[in-house]
C-alpha cells in the first residue's frame, strides 16, 4: 500500500541522514583529534571501514571510529587504559581488536597528554613491526 511504502521511504531516508549526521560527527571528530596532535609530524587521518586510521609517516597507531579514538597498545602501555576502565576496539558485535584501545576524553582533550599517548601508541606498532 501507499502508506507502508511512505514508511519504508522515511525509513530509508533516516538511515541514510542518520550515517550522513554520523560521518560529519566522525569528520569534525576526526579534524579535532588530528589538530590535537598537530605538534607531532606527519600526522594524518585515512578513510577506513568506516572511520579513519591515523597514521604518523607511514605507521598506523589509531583509529577514529563514531565519535572515539582507540590507540595501538601492547603490554607495557595497556595498563593505562585498563586503569581508566578503557576497552578494547569493537567496529561490531562480532568483531574484537584487542591490540587498539580507546583513548580516555580528558586525554583527548589534553593535547600534550595525547601526543604522549600517541607517541607510545606509534612506538608500539613500530616495535610490533621489528617482531
Amino acid at each position: 500500500s501507499d502508506e507502508v511504502q511512505a514508511v519504508q521511504i522515511v525509513q530509508v531516508v533516516q538511515t541514510v541522514w542518520l550515517g550522513a549526521a554520523m560521518n560529519a560527527k566522525d569528520e569534525s571528530f576526526k579534524d579535532y583529534v588530528v589538530d590535537q596532535l598537530q605538534q607531532l609530524n606527519d600526522v594524518e587521518a585515512r578513510r577506513m571501514f568506516g572511520g579513519y586510521g591515523l597514521y604518523q609517516d607511514e605507521t598506523f597507531f589509531g583509529i577514529v571510529h563514531q565519535g572515539k579514538l582507540f590507540f595501538k597498545i601492547d603490554e607495557s602501555t595497556v595498563g593505562e587504559y585498563r586503569k581508566r576502565k578503557m576497552k578494547p576496539f569493537r567496529p561490531n558485535a562480532k568483531q574484537t581488536l584487542k591490540s587498539y584501545y580507546q583513548v580516555p576524553a580528558d586525554i583527548i582533550e589534553d593535547a600534550d597528554g595525547l601526543r604522549e599517548w600517541a607517541v607510545k601508541a606509534v612506538q608500539c606498532q613500530r616495535q610490533n613491526r621489528k617482531a
